[in-house]
């Protein structure tokens, strides 16, 4: 029993250490994109090649999804692809980094955000363009719980303006 043991150990081993090896296999580049990947993605085709592996991945899943989508979800993705594609690599960094911020954020906080950002998608698209070039405040100092905030105007809270990483 004991040497039964050991061998499925060892061989169990031995396969981990196989598949851990066994590097994964590697994106492809643009041109080894089909041509209904290439519709799909073609705002990202300046940028494809300079792309990190892993974010290959994530756009060529998307890509996959993208023909079971209904019109308005397709429409969706097209304009975020092209909103991210005219992002700087620095401006995509910190989107990232915002998005993975919101990710931490307790429900509660998380829900509020989203209805703030209902209300702003409510608002006229006059009044959003309006909102959206104002420049930012820095964060006011957190105020203590027992005051109720004072009442603003409905504003894309800063996490959800740009674009999130797919």
């Amino acid at each position: 029993m004991a040497k039964a043991l050991f061998a499925l150990a060892l061989w169990l081993c031995t396969s981990l250490s196989v598949l851990a090896a066994t590097p994964q296999k590697k994106p492809p580049t643009w041109g080894e994109l089909t041509q209904e990947q290439q519709q799909t993605l073609a705002p990202l085709s300046a940028d494809w090649d300079n792309l990190e592996p892993e974010r290959k991945r994530k756009w060529i899943g998307i890509a996959k999804r993208y023909p079971k989508m209904k019109p308005d979800e397709q429409a969706r993705v097209q304009r975020r692809m092209q909103a991210w594609a005219k992002l700087t690599p620095k401006e995509r960094q910190a989107a990232r980094e915002r998005y993975k911020k919101m990710e931490k954020l307790p429900p509660d906080k998380k829900q509020g955000l989203k209805q703030q950002w209902e209300e702003y998608n409510r608002l006229p698209e006059q009044e959003r363009r309006k909102l959206g070039s104002t420049p930012r405040k820095p964060p006011a100092p957190p105020r203590p719980p027992q005051s109720p905030a004072p009442a603003e105007p409905a504003r894309p809270p800063a996490a959800l303006t740009a674009p999130t990483n797919p």
